[in-house]
C-alpha cells in the first residue's frame, strides 16, 4: 500500500509541472489524484494498524496518521490556492512517502518487534 501512496504521490508534481507548461486539462487530474490520496491514506492507515498489532514497530502508526492529516491539510490548501503552503509541503508528502515506502521494502520491516525472529 505504501508503493501504490507512493506512486500517486509522485504523480502530483509532475501533473503541476504539466499544467505550469500549457497543459490545462492536468490540473483536473492533479485534483482528482489529490483527493484519492486522502482515500489511499486511509487504507494505508488500516493496513499499518494490522502490521504494528501483528508485528511492526510502533512509530509506523503514527507517521501513517500524520501523512493522512498532512495530505488532508494539501488538498486544502490547494484549493484554496494558498501556494506558499501548497508547494513546500507538498515536497515534505514526497519526502515523507518516499521514505515511508523505501522502509517499508527494507529488512528491518519485516522483523518482528523486539529484532527477534
Amino acid at each position: 500500500m505504501a508503493t501504490a501512496h507512493l506512486v500517486l504521490v509522485l504523480a502530483q508534481p509532475v501533473l503541476a509541472g504539466l499544467f505550469l507548461t500549457g497543459n490545462v486539462d492536468a490540473i483536473a487530474v492533479h485534483s482528482a489524484i489529490g483527493s484519492a490520496l486522502a482515500a489511499v491514506a486511509i487504507v494505508l492507515i488500516a493496513t499499518t494498524l494490522i502490521y504494528v498489532v501483528r508485528r511492526g514497530s510502533l512509530w509506523v502508526l503514527p507517521a501513517a496518521v500524520v501523512l493522512f492529516f498532512a495530505v488532508g491539510l494539501q488538498i486544502g490548501m490547494g484549493y484554496s490556492r494558498v501556494l506558499q503552503i501548497h508547494i513546500p509541503l507538498g515536497v515534505a508528502i514526497v519526502m515523507a512517502a518516499l521514505a515511508f515506502a523505501v522502509w517499508v521494502w527494507t529488512p528491518s520491516a519485516a522483523r518482528p518487534r523486539g529484532g527477534a525472529r
